[in-house]
Formats: C-alpha cells, structure tokens, sequence
C-alpha cells in the first residue's frame, strides 16, 4: 500500500446495466444473482445465478481486440483512458439447481451411511470418486465460433434468441463431484497453478486440477456430535504469494490462517486474527453479526480484508490481535438488531473487493448501496445504484423452479437464538433504509476502477 497522495477519493459514474428486467417483469428466485467475478485480465466478467446458470460478458470497448497495426494501436491507446464496457458473450448450464434421486444414490455407495438429516460425508480425509467417471469429463471449456465476431444475438419481445441460434457453446471439462454435502460457499485457486480448494459450511477440500475424482480434506470442523455445533466456516482462500498458506473465516467472526507445510490435516491453525468484539463483552447479537461473510487478500499478501454484517476491516498479516482499520457500514442499524433478527435481515452476507492497486475497497448495503473506502484519505464515498437504461446485452435470468437448502450458517445462529424474538410489532419499526434492495455481490476489475455489482437479477456496472 502506497502513500495516500495516491488514495484521492474517487468520482463515480454509471457505466452501463446488463440484464434488466422489463416494467412488468416479475422476479422470479432462480433468477437472482449469487456470484460474479472478473477474469484475471479483466477481458470478461462471469456472473451465475440460483438456477445453476452462468452468464459470460465480454470487454466491448475496442481494447481486447486491437491489432497490432498503427491505426488500430493509435485506438488502443485512446481507448484506454475509456473505462472497459461488456456485452453478452455466452451462457451455460453450470450445474443442476436440485439434487436428483440418482444422485444421491451415487454418494451411498461412495461414503458409509449417511445421516439423513444432515447429509454428511464421511469421515476420512481422502475422498474416492466414482470407477465410471461422467460422461462430461475429458472435454475442454471452450468458445466455439460458428458465426462471425460482428454477429451479436439479439433477444426479441418474448425473451427469446430469434433470427440466430446462439453462437458460442461450453464444454465441460472436468467435473469434480461429491466431495461436499454442504453448500460450497468458496473456491480459491493457488498460486501453484496446479491445486485448488473447495469450502463449505464444515469442511476444506485441496483439489489438484489434473484429478477430478479425489480430493484431500485439510480442514473438518465436524463436531463428533452434531448438537455441539457451534461454529461453521464462512469463506476461503488460498494466498496470492505463497502457495503453502491459505486463510478461513467462521461464524464466530475468526479468521485462521493456516500453513500446509506444517501439516496436511490443518486442523492446528498458524494464526488466529480477532478483534476485541469476538470475545470480550458480549451483546445478545454479537455472535452473529460478527459472523464474517467474505474475506479477501490484497495482492501485497501482507493485507486481508474482511466483512462482517456491521463492519469492514482491513488486517495486517503481521498483526493478530486488531485490524488496522475498520470501516463502519451498518452502524446507524444497531438499534434495530432486534427487528433485523425478526425479519431475517441480520443473516444476509455482504460481500467485499477491492482494487486492482490495493488502494480502495467496496461494499455494499441496503438500499443499493455501493459503499468504497480509500484508507490513506481517511474518506467514505458512496454511490447509490440506479438501475437506468435497456440493456444491450441478453438478460441474465431464465424461470425456474427450485428448491433450496439453506446453509447451516444461517441455522446455526438461528438454533441458538431462538428466544430472541421480541414483540412481533417491532417488526414493522422505520428503517432508515431500503431492506429490501440490498446490494450483496460486488466485484471489482483487476485493472481499472470500475466495479460491478448485482442488483437482484441485474448487473450494474460502475466506473471512476
């Protein structure tokens, strides 16, 4: 992190919004996004949803694809003071939004007996797969051209693809399955290039990208008894540096950061950071609210944000015991914890990013809020999101029907606070915000300042 002559508040603007809904449009479930990211150049931008779908867009701004000749390099570098723009590129089907019959026949002959309430996988570390491998595996993801680059699918009134059927298509190369009984709240790759992990709400699995069938458990936080549950992983990601480290954060607001050359099995933590309100005096809704939803590592590797539901913190690796900093996000809600409770507000997961230089983080919040913070300037900017304009590129949603299974995340703290409910009026209490649009995803891309954010099924792009 450099000095704060480089940390000036930055002047946002609305860049562009990619699958807007109609007027009349409803909302359907499956059609709200859960993740979006940024591919590590920046030349296009991932976005999945409920129903298992992901979405690619493509830079569209007349960087990613200059030539080298003379005229076009003299456009290349006017474009580059031009904030990146995207456009529909392709979709597919990532995965299926219920778990079949079949399937979960599958996984009994894989593991010893399961526990029918709770799913869970079996207790060794080393997981086999299945001898007949799916019939998906050994095919590359691709984009296959089966029109010219200039030819762009348009959507008609109906919401289908007419005059073209769609010019791109995905294989699926590897599938890595049955490894976790939980929702998979991370995926991290490591700086070896050849390993990646896997997290849910109990468990860490290390996968070597060559192996699709077995995985290494490091971390189990399974209790041998499950009414001692108390705990339960949030997120995780490896280091940007130095393949051996990799941190976790849980609900009881810790973030460990453990080292594979110490052990395979890291259930001994290297380091533990924590901040005074983890374990000093305890208010009734301590224990959630300093839930960590999102961490995530600076570039530097000597830096770590994370987010709980009151606050953003920026961690110094070298210093445990308090962050360096801390960003207040939710603090005018403090009194209304107990109507945030009732409502379920409380257990939503905000997100974080940052940027590209290391000098700024995101967040967002309710109402639509797109919160940044520029640490050396000591200043808060603020960008409320509207959704304006068509959008030029295919929708991101598609109706589905679906049923879910909440993570034990939320039934956790739910199971230990049942008493906390109050007087069913304080429920209906004014809010000084909009609960109801709350800006849970952001990314931020890995070059220029412009962040994007999901707003529902849409995508909002913004730049500085």
């Amino acid at each position: 992190m450099t000095g704060s002559s480089s940390t000036a508040p930055l002047h946002w603007k609305f860049s562009q919004v990619l699958g807007q809904r109609l007027p009349d449009e409803p909302l359907h479930n499956d059609d709200v996004v859960t993740a979006i990211a940024f591919e590590k150049r920046g030349d296009y931008l991932a976005v999945g949803d409920r129903g298992g779908r992901v979405v690619i867009f493509e830079r569209d701004d007349g960087i990613k694809n200059a030539s080298d000749n003379r005229r076009d390099l003299e456009k290349l570098d006017f474009a580059t003071s031009r904030h990146p723009e995207f456009r529909y590129k392709t979709e597919f089907q990532s995965h299926e939004p219920e778990v079949k019959e079949r399937k979960v026949k599958q996984i009994k002959e894989i593991t010893p007996p399961l526990c029918s309430e709770n799913m869970l996988l079996a207790d060794r570390s080393f997981i086999p797969g299945l001898e007949t491998k799916s019939a998906a595996n050994g095919y590359c993801l691709e984009w296959i051209e089966k029109t010219p680059q200039n030819l762009f699918p348009l959507k008609d009134i109906d919401g289908e693809i007419g005059g073209m059927e769609d010019p791109f298509r995905a294989k699926c190369q590897k599938v890595y399955a049955f490894a976790h009984s939980y929702n998979i709240n991370s995926i991290s790759n490591n700086s070896d290039y050849e390993t990646f992990l896997s997290a849910d709400d109990l468990r860490i699995n290390l996968w070597n990208l060559e192996v699709s069938d077995q995985c290494f458990n490091i971390i189990d936080m399974k209790p041998p008894n499950m009414e001692d549950l108390s705990e339960v992983i949030t997120s995780a990601e490896f280091h940007p540096l130095h393949c051996n480290l990799l941190a976790y954060s849980s609900s009881q607001g810790f973030i460990r950061l453990s080292d594979l050359r110490h052990a395979a099995i890291c259930d001994n933590t290297s380091r533990i950071f924590q901040h005074g309100e983890c374990y000093g005096s305890k208010s009734f809704f301590t224990e959630i609210t300093s839930s960590i939803s999102d961490i995530k590592f600076l570039n530097d590797g000597q830096h770590l944000i994370s987010r709980n539901y009151m606050t953003m913190k920026l961690w110094d690796m070298r210093m445990e015991s308090s962050p360096v900093a801390i960003f207040k996000i939710h603090e005018h809600l403090r009194p209304k914890l107990p109507e945030l409770y009732n409502n379920d507000c409380i257990f939503d997961k905000f997100e974080c990013c940052i940027s590209g230089d290391g000098l700024h983080f995101a967040t967002g919040s309710y109402s639509n809020l797109l919160q940044i913070f520029s640490p050396g300037s000591g200043k808060e900017e603020g960008v409320k999101l509207e959704i304006r304009g068509n959008s030029d590129g295919k929708t991101i949603h598609q109706a589905r029907s679906r049923v879910r299974r909440l993570p034990l995340s939320n039934l956790i703290p739910r199971g230990i606070y049942q008493h906390a409910h109050t007087n069913s009026q304080s429920s209906r209490a004014d809010f000084s915000c909009d609960l109801s649009s709350k800006l849970l995803h952001v990314a931020w891309h890995p070059t220029s300042n412009l962040v994007a954010c999901a707003a529902e099924s849409s995508l909002v792009l913004y730049y500085a």
